[in-house]
């Protein structure tokens, strides 16, 4: 990725390597490289249709123990569009 672009999409990415929970996720070397931390408390948490990789437990709770999808990098466009179509749907939905 070029300087430029790195700075021309600087709102799009934020790693807080300071945080007492990073990595706040299991992760590998190169998605620990590239952590985004943006989306610290996932915005999709309360969505059935967020496309993370969660689970839910026997008593309901939605475990995302195992899902970076907001925390990549190159997943803010993805992020943002999940989010207009959640509170989309909900809006449409809950009225």
């Amino acid at each position: 990725m070029s300087t430029n672009n790195i700075k021309k999409n600087s709102y799009k990415f934020f790693s807080n390597r300071d945080c007492e929970f990073f990595p706040c996720h299991k992760c590998s070397e190169k998605d620990l490289e590239n952590f985004n931390c943006l989306f610290c408390y996932c915005p999709l948490y309360k969505s059935d249709n967020c496309g993370g990789n969660c689970k839910y437990l026997d008593n309901g709770i939605k475990d995302c123990s195992d899902c970076i999808v907001p925390h990549k990098r190159d997943n803010y466009d993805y992020m943002i569009k999940k989010i207009q179509e959640f509170y989309s749907y909900s809006k449409q939905h809950n009225n």
